[in-house]
């Protein structure tokens, strides 16, 4: 027998599936993510907190002094010797006072007596009543009744150049000087208000008023 199409069904709605719970450790993790992004926030700010808090202050730093003109050390009647790798001597500087300045690496000399040796074996001398040179004595200002003497060879003569003021280079073998000079030659003596002289160009250079007594040759009449 068919029921009534009226009727309605006794069965209930389906009830909703069944969820299982997730464990502690996972929700916990899933809280910790949920705050992360504020965790590192707070992180950062402290990190920036610490580092402005024990950064020092450049104002403060103390400002070092620029070094004084003043020397470290004397030496009194001394005598220096400077050697080449072959053991040969170089220069020799002697004089009544060295004083050594160390911001500048210089030697002031008081009445220095300066004996070089070139490559050719040539013999250069050097005095005046003072002196200012480099640590290695390569470079010499000679100033005060200023004389230098490049000695005779086999087939130089001796050249000698006074003033009071001289400029001589070891290493490129020249003399220069911005006031008045004389050299003498053989004989021949040259006056210039300022002189530049190249050993190694074997060039002159005279300047300014130039005045000239040339010795007579050899085997002229007197």
């Amino acid at each position: 027998m068919n029921a009534p199409a009226n009727r309605l069904s006794a069965v209930g709605p389906a009830p909703p599936p069944y969820r299982a719970r997730a464990p502690w450790y996972w929700r916990g993790l899933d809280a910790a993510s949920a705050y992360l992004p504020l965790l590192l926030m707070a992180a950062l700010a402290l990190g920036t907190w610490w580092l402005v808090k024990n950064t020092p202050l450049f104002e403060n730093a103390p400002v070092l002094a620029p070094p004084r003109h003043e020397p470290d050390y004397t030496m009194t009647r001394f005598m220096v010797q400077r050697f080449g790798a072959d053991g040969v001597m170089q220069v020799q500087i002697e004089g009544d006072l060295m004083r050594h300045y160390p911001d500048t690496e210089t030697l002031e000399i008081d009445n220095p007596r300066i004996r070089a040796i070139g490559k050719d074996g040539r013999v250069t001398l050097a005095s005046a009543r003072h002196a200012l040179s480099n640590r290695d004595g390569s470079e010499v200002l000679l100033t005060g009744d200023a004389h230098i003497e490049r000695e005779a060879t086999a087939t130089e003569a001796a050249i000698d150049f006074r003033g009071e003021s001289l400029h001589y280079f070891k290493y490129t073998e020249r003399v220069e000087s911005s006031q008045t000079v004389v050299v003498t030659q053989a004989g021949t003596q040259l006056r210039a208000d300022a002189m530049r002289y190249d050993n190694l160009a074997r060039v002159l250079d005279l300047k300014g008023h130039v005045q000239a007594v040339y010795a007579p040759p050899p085997g002229a009449r007197k």
